[in-house]
């Protein structure tokens, strides 16, 4: 148990691609006046040098992967690439939370909302929204990363994806990143503070 100390918190963020969530997520976590913490997902995929088990990922074999899916011990899992899995333990946060620290997650809108069906007011679930579809595919296609039959794949997604943003907790659009950064700050900041 935490002996006494204040119960953690998660807060998740969910977005499609190129909403800038990462770069929100990010700046907020650089903040050395934010008490938060990235979590830590675990993977199929062997660790890269300088990684270290728990810290970075918790490593695990295929198999090791595929029987904790099995008996459910993932809040989400996603096979990203073929053969290479990600998820987040649900053992992992409820010890960090235990811990009293404060998580932020970055996943997807439906891992989002599984967090928030298990955790209940000790999550906090947020969806940034492009201004427009419009507005998402320029930035994809800025990028210069991907051609236009991937772009066509991901604006599918996201409006997808945008079709779940009122089932979460709230929405912020990011039409002006530096404003985005301060609205997910504040958000984050009243619900630590609740």
């Amino acid at each position: 148990m935490n002996n006494g100390q204040k119960k953690g918190k998660l807060f998740v963020v969910a977005a499609p691609s190129g909403c800038g969530k990462s770069t929100i997520i990010n700046s907020i976590l650089d903040d050395s006046d934010m008490p938060l913490q990235f979590s830590v997902s675990a993977t199929n995929r062997a660790p890269r040098d300088g990684e270290v088990d728990g810290v970075h990922y918790h490593f695990m074999t295929t198999p090791e992967f595929k029987q904790a899916v099995a008996e459910n011990k993932f809040i989400e899992w996603e096979e990203v690439y073929p053969g290479r899995y990600y998820g987040t333990l649900e053992s992992e946060l409820r010890t960090a939370l235990n811990r009293g620290e404060n998580i932020v997650l970055d996943i997807d809108v439906k891992g989002a909302m599984n967090v928030k069906k298990i955790f209940g007011d000790d999550a906090l679930t947020l969806f940034i929204l492009p201004p427009s579809i419009d507005e998402l595919r320029k930035r994809l296609v800025s990028r210069g990363t991907e051609d236009p039959s991937v772009i066509d794949e991901r604006i599918a997604k996201a409006q997808y994806e945008i079709s779940f943003a009122d089932k979460l907790d709230k929405q912020l659009v990011n039409d002006d990143l530096e404003r985005a950064i301060i609205n997910t700050r504040r958000v984050i900041t009243d619900f630590l503070n609740s």
